[in-house]
This record gives C-alpha cells, structure tokens and sequence, in this order.
C-alpha cells in the first residue's frame, strides 16, 4: 500500500517507520528541519516495541512535491490547530477510494476533516501509547495504553477499507482493533487527556504524580465531572454510565501503565509552542458555553495552560 503520513512528529515518526519496515510505500510530511534529517539517516525508534531503523519512500514540506500523490490511506497526525490547513492540502490528493484517519487528540479534528474532505474519506483514529520525539528522525515508544482503534463514525467508508488498515497495523506491530462505537473510544481519550495532560504540564509532572496526590485527585474528578455533564448534553455515547464509573476505570487500567509518562503539552510549552489545550479542556468549555452549562474547572485550566504557553515564549525570547 501506499500511505501518506501528514505531520512527522512523534505520533507520524512512529506510524511512518511501522508501515515502512512492514514493506509499504510510506511517505511523510514535516517541517524542514526534520525531513531533511529524515531524508539523509531515516527514523529510528526504540522503546517498547523495540529497537529499528527504516528510510522512508520519500519526506516533504508540501504535498506539492511529491512525484507520485497517489494514496490509499493518509495518516492526518499533526497537531489539532494545524487540522484545517492540513486536510486543505490533503484535498489535493484525495481519490475515489483514498482514506484519511484523524489520529489526533482533542475534538474537532474529525468534524473539520469532513467539511472539506467530506464524509466518504474520513476515518477516525482512537490513539493512546505515547512517544518521545527525542530528536528530528528518532523516537521513542514510551508507554501503552491500549490498542488503536479505527472506525468511521458516521458509517460512510467500507467496512473492508477499515479492516485492511486494521489488518495492517497488526501486521506490522502496531496493535489495532476496528470498532463502530469510534465516538465512544474518542471521547475516553479526551476524558484522559482533559485530566491529566494540562495538569501534568503545569505542574511538570509524569502522570503517577498526578495520582499519587489528593489535591490533583481531586482536580481531575472535578474536571472528569465537568466532561461527562457536557459529553451527556450532547449525547455523546460513552462507554461509562458516570464520572465515578469511569474514574475507577482510569485509576484502575489506564493510569497503571502509563504512570511515567509525561505529556507532550508539556514538551511543547518548554519549547515555548502552542499546545493542544483549544482541542481538550479548551473545547469543553466551549460545548459547555453552547448549552449554558458551567465547566469551571475546565475554564481555570484553560487559562492557566494559556497563561504558561506566554510565559514559557517570553522566556524563551529573552533567553537570546
């Protein structure tokens, strides 16, 4: 198959370098930086899945370079502020049977891809091991928290479309499942991400410090209370009947093996670059706004994640 990769950071490294020491034609998307060390060493990852090294068919700034844009599937991983920009390009490419999976956090990323792309190509992703991207061209596989999980939320893509990408990902290492109840996955991932990833990159924690600590408990069942009010407005079909439910669920299975984690919103405020907080805690608050529900917690969150993403830049700029 061949495969496009849209944004090559530690999410598309890993993704790229899966498929392209499977045997597929793997193509990438980055920033200069990185594909030109891409293109001269190739990727190497290691952690755990193991340790290997591949080069890509090819890695490029604009899609507009690339000799031969045909895909099967795209692969849309950059960030969810870039969403918009990113499937405008993608649109280029599209053909009858091509495929484009959302695997990015936060919400929006799939309703944003379906305006421009329309329905028939847009799958989504449910993505939750976590990586490193220790350098331009190498990453690290750090933690795993349960299988990817790929589905078409409104039904429009063939169900053996979904299943061969499936069928490849197990193939090639990559742990997949296919499911109808997409939503429900996405919107797990977003419960986790809105408890842990802001507070952990405000307090430069990993994630078993959060839950090691009463007061962090108690902020992130508080902001899980806040999520599963807005996500029942909406009726959102969540796998847990309720917040108290579901946090058992997150202490008891997903924590566990993801306690060392620290969260790539943090890596990106100590690089003085935007995070994804628009996307998690900052799209409660909006969906909250819309229905006249108050998500305190949420809103505080938001405003401190902005107010850390300001100083961290000032700082940076002063530093030279």
């Amino acid at each position: 198959m061949r495969v496009l990769v849209f944004g090559l950071g530690a999410l598309g490294h890993v993704f790229a370098t899966f498929l392209q020491k499977g045997g597929h034609d793997v193509v990438g998307i980055g920033r200069r930086p990185v594909i030109e060390k891409i293109n001269e060493e190739g990727i190497e990852v290691s952690g755990i899945w193991g340790n290997f090294k591949v080069k890509l068919k090819g890695a490029y700034e604009r899609i507009s370079e690339i000799p031969r844009p045909d895909f099967d599937y795209v692969f849309l991983t950059v960030k969810s502020y870039d969403t918009k920009a990113a499937v405008e390009d993608i649109k280029s490419v599209i053909q009858q049977t091509t495929v484009v999976i959302c695997a990015q956090n936060g919400y929006g990323n799939y309703e944003t891809a379906v305006k421009v792309l329309g329905n028939k190509h847009v799958a989504l992703a449910r993505v939750i091991f976590g990586a490193e991207l220790l350098r331009p061209g190498e990453v690290k596989v750090t933690v795993c928290a349960g299988d990817i999980i790929i589905g078409a939320p409104r039904g429009t893509i063939p169900e053996n479309r979904l299943s061969q990408i499936v069928d490849c990902l197990n193939q090639v290492g990559l742990p997949a499942k296919q499911s109808n109840k997409i939503f429900s996955y996405l919107w797990d991932k977003i419960l986790y991400n809105c408890a842990l990833n802001p507070l952990a990159a405000l307090l430069e924690v990993n994630y078993g410090t959060l839950g090691d600590i009463p007061e962090t408990r108690e902020l992130m069942k508080a902001i899980v209370e806040e999520v599963f009010s807005v996500a029942q407005n909406q009726n959102i079909p969540l796998f847990w009947k309720s917040a108290s439910e579901y946090l058992r669920h997150f202490y008891d299975n997903l924590l566990p093996p993801t306690r060392e984690h620290y969260p790539s919103m943090l890596q990106d405020i100590q690089k003085g670059k935007r995070t994804e907080i628009d996307a998690l805690n900052g799209a409660i608050v909006n969906l909250a706004k819309e229905a006249n529900i108050t998500t305190p917690v949420n809103a505080v969150i938001t405003k401190l994640i902005k107010a850390k993403e300001q100083i961290c830049k000032r700082r940076k700029r002063n530093s030279f």
